[in-house]
């Protein structure tokens, strides 16, 4: 390149456009053209680019620089430079449109990469380039399956497809131009699909015209408070629509895109919740997010919302997790409806090709615990409807590292299986080996619910915790010292208080010596090991308990590979479920075992049931929480409340959330234990319901982790049913479409069950705002959850399909004969009675399910003789004195 030296005058033909660029804020750039060559003239108000950089951004477009020279100004400031191309044949409009694109870039508003290349191949604005990379990073994460580099060079040979996506866009989605029909639009990207030359092009076409296709919302659109496009882009997507589709589909998805942060939101119905996670898969942070809202959808069958779960990965070093966390958070407002009034607003300056949609809540998650009430404060900004139940556990919320919910939960499962063993986690000395740290909230919670655990070894990211024949009390008083510090890790466990033979180690050393002690406990005879085998081998260790507090999946089964984890960080330590030792499972973190490695632990005997069965008091705490706060906000927002006093009544009722919780959670287990008990004889109604679930409730058996038919004709060989894993989808997935098909019914408008409205809610909340309970607009959703919570608790998986099919009932109708049944027998008492009296965990199963089958044969003749559409409440009086005196008498006897 020459240099053209410095100029001793401003060049005439542009000294007045340099004067005000100059005087202006923004760096601007424009190209001249004449009979010796193009030449673009640059214009820094303040600090100019480096060369190098300015060269590498004309390199971007296609440019190669043949001379450059500053020009001389009179500003103290800013500076004009000048640089020649030579002969150019790049039409004006297209130089223009480059201009526009450095000066962008100059200004900070995006960062050039390959893609600007369609500026001058396709003659298309920056912001329409940045558009397509915003697209095809989103299909990367959807397994297009083809590189970025390779995307790009398709789409610069074909620049008439670039426009057409662009015009289709613009066509469904701008609010000044967007078209009731886009059957032109659409048909143009259509035909140039069927033109692509190759399978790859037809692929990357097809791709982005779905994308295209899919997209309900957008705030590409909206502006800032400046007045300029926003600084990043949204897209709402309806997932069934894409042409890359893996085999869980959400019901809708968010994807935020910016040079600073990208991130998805996934949802599996309209009324959906789930944290928010800062991911370190930035390639791949869609399919982490993918498994987790398929959990988390099992996991909310219990309570009002489906399951949701979203993530977000930062793409610049200079960004902190928490402005990444903002851009995320307002990406998603934009695109969500506001209620204003009891009415709802749509978003500003947005095309809405879907329905009404308002209802947004998050949480917290990995990476984001502190963020809650930054979350409410964005959406203080945008006045969101739910205030600060948009993020609940924020400073007016129920923090559950302190209430230990989520571990208490866990442990209730830990607890059972135990007892079923015929030990007590309370009295009984036992062996746990943990995944986690004391710093953790369920690890930390956890090794904090007995005196009796004897932890012989832990890990995490960065330690690894080893006590081969520890003293329960005093490690149990060490562990809450540590759990009390805060940031604590295994480094600062008390070397004095760990047994002979133990240690603390870093999963960063070269190598660990194994002592005796140590070799005896974990059953190995390796003298020595690396860290990464040292943790296989705690995974394998014969203990009486598996305490999983972390993140990340280390078990598969044997017939899985690692890529089936989906969770590479992990692959170097994960083990197969068959080379468990362990007795129980608790699975107090999210995704530790593969479904099928649960399944296969399950057949060789261990004792689990499944993260989402285990962990599901914490999502249940922050639904409350929520529900709470839009009941109480209404208040507010009248008079009849305070923001203080509604903050004091919150927290008043904190103990009453939290035992509501874990006895819904107690509840559910007892369900899995007492279809577990007779998983031989209910394996052909199991079978019919697996089939009805695929039918109705649109799963599919295979990603749900359930058995083949050639698994299941297996198992009815052997006399063996459905394990507790099995069983716990069943459960779930059946309570979420129970309470579907009960929405889309009468019944919870019923008056018959008006009370579980009041009863879903802490008594103290239900006297101080019972008009403001009677109108939340969630109500009809918390009654159907509520009944389809504790009918399919009762009667078990399986039941009411049965009835359907044999009695060709509907789901609404064998809720109001249980309903009448309920009554009739005071059922809520003679269970309650059953289930804390203090008996063998053996008879009190057979005595729960006599009464489950008392109740499914008297709901059973009720619905075959009272077809004269007697009310429950008529049934009730017309029976309940009768049986209850039979009782009485039976009692007496």
């Amino acid at each position: 390149m020459t240099s053209l030296g410095t100029s001793t005058a401003l060049a005439t033909r542009d000294d007045e456009r340099i004067a005000a660029a100059l005087a202006g804020i923004a760096p601007q750039m424009w190209f001249t053209t004449d009979s010796f060559g193009t030449r673009a003239v640059f214009v820094w108000p303040g600090e100019p680019m480096l060369l190098a950089d300015v060269c590498a951004m004309f390199e971007s477009f296609g440019l190669r620089l043949a001379a450059h020279r500053k020009l001389e100004t009179t500003s103290e400031t800013g500076q004009a430079h000048e640089f020649d191309f030579g002969i150019l044949t790049v039409p004006a409009p297209v130089l223009d449109l480059i201009a526009d694109a450095c000066a962008a870039s100059a200004a900070g508003r995006w960062r050039i990469d390959q893609y600007a290349r369609l500026v001058a191949t396709a003659g298309i604005g920056w912001r329409d380039a940045l558009l397509v990379r915003a697209a095809c990073r989103f299909l990367e994460q959807t397994k297009l399956g083809l590189s970025q580099a390779y995307v790009i060079e398709s789409l610069v040979r074909n620049p008439e497809f670039v426009r057409a996506i662009i015009a289709l866009f613009h066509a469904r989605l701008d609010p000044a131009t967007a078209l009731t029909d886009d059957s032109v639009a659409r048909s143009a990207v259509a035909t140039l699909v069927e033109q692509a030359a190759t399978l790859d092009e037809d692929r990357i076409r097809r791709a982005l015209a779905a994308f295209v296709l899919s997209v309900l919302r957008t705030n590409w659109f909206q502006t800032d408070a400046a007045g300029r496009p926003k600084s990043y882009a949204s897209f709402k997507i309806d997932s069934a629509q894409l042409t890359a589709r893996d085999a869980v589909v959400p019901y809708r998805e968010i994807f935020v895109h910016s040079d600073i942060v990208e991130g998805v939101h996934l949802r599996s119905g309209a009324v959906a919740r789930g944290g928010l996670r800062w991911s370190d898969r930035a390639d791949d942070y869609r399919t982490e997010v993918l498994g987790l809202m398929k959990t988390q959808s099992v996991k909310n069958a219990p309570i009002v919302p489906m399951g949701a779960k979203g993530a977000f990965v930062l793409r610049s070093a200079d960004t902190s997790a928490a402005d990444g966390y903002r851009v995320f958070i307002q990406g998603l407002l934009d695109v969500t409806d506001n209620i204003v009034d009891g009415s709802v607003v749509h978003p500003r300056d947005t095309v809405c090709r879907d329905g009404d949609d308002a209802y947004l809540v998050v949480a917290a998650d990995k990476g984001t615990a502190k963020f809650s009430d930054l979350a409410n404060s964005i959406a203080a900004e945008y006045n969101f409807w739910l205030g600060d139940g948009f993020a609940s556990g924020g400073s007016a919320g129920y923090d559950h590292k302190a209430m230990g919910i989520t571990a208490r939960g866990a442990w209730l499962s830990v607890r059972r299986h135990f007892a079923e063993s015929g030990r007590n986690v309370d009295t009984d000395d036992f062996t746990v080996v943990g995944i986690g740290d004391m710093s953790g909230d369920v690890f930390g919670n956890g090794m904090l619910l007995s005196r009796k655990i004897n932890l012989v070894g832990a890990f995490d990211h960065r330690h690894i915790f080893l006590d081969p024949n520890p003293d329960a009390e005093v490690s149990f008083g060490e562990r809450m010292r540590l759990f009390a510090l805060p940031t604590s890790s295994w480094g600062d466990y008390d070397a004095a208080k760990i047994s002979s033979g133990g240690g603390v180690f870093s999963r960063s050393a070269k190598s660990i010596v194994l002592t005796d002690e140590v070799r005896t406990r974990l059953g190995i005879t390796a003298s020595q090991c690396s860290p990464d085998e040292l943790i296989r081998a705690l995974l394998r260790a014969p203990v009486d308990l598996l305490w999983n507090g972390g993140i990340g999946t280390y078990i598969r089964a044997a017939t899985e590979s690692d890529i089936d984890a989906q969770d590479p960080a992990n692959d170097r330590v994960r083990v197969s479920a068959a080379e468990l030792r362990c007795g129980v499972i608790g699975e107090g973190g999210n995704l530790g075992l593969t479904q099928q490695a649960r399944v296969d632990y399950a057949l060789g005997g261990g004792r689990i049931n499944a993260d989402f069965i285990d962990n599901a008091a914490g999502v249940a705490t922050s639904d409350l929480e929520v529900n709470l706060k839009i009941a109480l906000d209404t208040g507010v927002r009248s008079g009849a409340f305070t923001k203080a006093s509604r903050n004091a009544l919150l927290e008043g009722v904190s103990d009453d959330v939290a035992r509501r919780v874990l006895e819904d959670s107690s509840n559910q287990i007892l369900a899995i234990s007492l279809a577990a008990a007779q998983a031989s004889y209910l394996l052909e109604r199991h079978i019919r319901l697996i089939g009805n679930l695929t039918a109705e409730g649109g799963i599919d058996p295979t990603v749900e982790g359930l058995p083949s038919k050639a698994e299941l004709k297996k198992r009815a060989e052997s006399g063996r049913g459905l394990t507790r894993p099995e069983i716990a989808i069943l459960l779930a997935q059946s309570k979420n479409l129970v309470s579907q098909e009960l929405l889309a019914s009468t019944v919870p408008d019923d008056e018959l069950f008006a009370d579980r409205l009041t009863a879903y809610f802490p008594t103290p909340v239900a006297e101080a705002a019972p008009d403001l309970i009677a109108a939340h607009p969630l109500r009809r959703e918390i009654v159907a959850t509520a009944i389809a919570d504790e009918l399919l608790n009762r009667v078990g998986p399986g039941t009411i399909f049965r009835m359907q099919e044999r009695l060709g009932v509907s789901t609404a109708q064998v809720a109001l004969a249980y309903a009448a049944v309920r009554g009739i027998l005071d059922l809520d008492a003679v269970w309650l009675d059953c289930v804390q009296r203090e008996v063998d965990e053996g008879q009190r199963a057979q005595a729960l399910l006599e009464i489950r089958e008392l109740v499914e044969h008297l709901t059973s003749w009720l619905l075959r003789s009272r077809r004269d559409n007697a009310t429950p409440q008529v049934s009730i009086e017309q029976f309940a004195g009768s049986v209850r005196k039979l009782i009485e008498l039976t009692r007496s006897a």
